[in-house]
């Protein structure tokens, strides 16, 4: 399971470092194969190589054919295969980049079976301290816990 937000930094050349708690069983579970595609919110979504194809098969399946049509321009479109290398180390395309408003300051959020990647500044403002209390209230108030 993915889990936890951590800030990373995207060098020059569009690489970002996936957290050492989970290169171990991203390299070893999923050898190495990832994802990166775009959201209908302004992040990028990070999927392990089984998540993203089952995604893609729900895609595929279903009965509302002009919203499939649209996520398959948009969601699988988009989409790049991508290994994580040695150091740990995703090279982020610069399209990509650009649908997301990625710099070099990004937030990288555990999603369960995916990662998201916002820009920092972005994230803090919609879900840091600045983000409206009431909307996280009432996402909690319907969890049974």
């Amino acid at each position: 399971m993915f889990a936890g937000s951590y800030p990373l930094t995207i060098d020059d050349k569009g690489r970002m470092a996936i957290p050492a708690r989970f290169r171990l069983e991203i390299a070893e579970q999923f050898n190495s194969q990832l994802f990166i595609t775009r959201s209908h919110l302004p992040c990028l979504e990070i999927y392990p190589a089984p998540a993203f194809h089952a995604v893609a098969a729900q895609i595929k399946s279903m009965d509302d054919r002009p919203k499939a049509d649209l996520l398959n321009r948009v969601f699988i479109g988009s989409a790049v295969e991508c290994e994580m290398d040695k150091q740990g180390r995703i090279l982020l395309p610069q399209l990509l980049r650009k649908l997301a408003r990625l710099d070099s300051s990004a937030m990288l959020v555990g999603q369960i079976d995916r990662f998201d990647i916002w820009d920092e500044d972005l994230w803090n403002q919609k879900f840091g301290e600045g983000s409206d209390a009431s909307d996280v209230a009432a996402a909690f108030a319907v969890l049974k816990r």
